[in-house]
């Protein structure tokens, strides 16, 4: 029997295995335990005994937390750390990990291969040659400007979104930002103007979403942002899901009140929208803006270096912000 048991949710990526983690992992005595649960109650029941957890694909709610009896710590292979109720974690006294600053390059050339998708109609266009429908692709894009000279509007602009206006800067972009806790002088040197909110919907041909996903940001855009953009206007979001009311992106869509986007995350994944599925001028990705062989290994590694650092009874490497330690006496 192993002395250190890591339980974590099974996939969202299928085929991905543990060697990688079981290598350095291995001469500790631990072992990680995928948990194919169906139910929330069924990982509770399964979860119950784990030293840590290795949170992944299922949120992990207060009710997960509460019933955790050893559990020492809660590591994520992400940036963000809204899959984990940080607040009841800590409440117990269970630091939590996440891995800040791994993905930027891979989500910034995320975000460029979505604009570029999304303005040149790509998908829609191969569909077009596909069926036989050669003839009917020009005269689509007949109807749009140049993507030079046009207004990219980052909300939020934090490093991805920096990273993204240097690579948006040679396509000859405008770019603004919308983001009350970055100043003047960060955002000028990419050649970014700061503006409100309301300004950079009514300005931008592009709008860019990058703020996290805190309660502050909770469906950020609704309705009437969505009316406030252009009706040419391209939407993206390479950030998080619940920043966006997606009923009211869907209706701003159908209305024609804006006339594309481009989405790498969504509110209920992996469930979408069957209307977002239905839409031609809708490009699609499965949250996976910050896949690399580099960041899978970086992840991996920084997964491991906290837990052996809680192995060995050391604070961790990277805990998120809410979290403390030493770590409080358990509630």
């Amino acid at each position: 029997m192993a002395d250190f048991k890591i339980v974590t949710p099974s996939g969202p990526v299928a085929g991905i295995g543990y060697d990688h983690e079981m290598e350095a992992l291995r001469p500790i005595g631990a072992e990680i335990v995928e948990i194919a649960a169906a139910s929330e109650d069924e990982f509770i029941a399964a979860a119950r005994d784990a030293d840590a957890l290795y949170a992944k694909g299922r949120p992990i709610t207060k009710r997960i937390i509460d019933g955790l009896q050893r559990c020492k710590v809660i590591t994520l292979g992400s940036v963000g750390a809204d899959l984990v109720d940080v607040a009841a974690a800590t409440a117990r006294g269970i630091p939590v990990t996440n891995i800040p600053d791994t993905f930027i390059e891979e989500v910034a050339d995320h975000a460029m291969t979505l604009i570029l998708a999304t303005y040149r109609r790509l998908v829609f266009q191969d569909r077009l040659v596909r069926e036989g429908r050669w003839k009917e692709g020009r005269p689509m894009l007949y109807e749009f400007p140049r993507l030079m000279g046009q207004t990219l509007g980052f909300i939020a602009f934090g490093h991805v979104a920096r990273a993204v206006a240097l690579r948006a800067r040679p396509f000859g972009l405008h770019m603004v930002a919308y983001d009350p806790f970055v100043e003047e002088l960060v955002m000028s040197p990419y050649g970014v103007e700061p503006v409100s909110l309301s300004e950079l919907l009514q300005r931008s041909d592009i709008v860019s979403m990058h703020a996290p996903a805190t309660a502050d940001a909770q469906h950020m855009l609704k309705e009437a942002q969505f009316r406030l953009m252009k009706k040419g206007a391209l939407f993206i979001n390479t950030g998080r899901g619940p920043t966006v009311d997606e009923a009211a992106l869907i209706k701003a869509l159908q209305d024609k009140a804006i006339l594309s986007a481009g989405l790498d995350v969504y509110v209920g994944e992996p469930e979408v929208p069957r209307e977002l599925i239905a839409m031609d001028h809708v490009v699609l990705f499965p949250h996976l803006g910050s896949a690399s062989v580099a960041t899978r290994e970086k992840m991996d590694q920084l997964v491991v270096d906290n837990l052996l650092a809680w192995a060995a009874g050391k604070p961790p490497l990277t805990p998120v912000a809410e979290t403390t330690w030493p770590p409080k006496t358990r509630a």
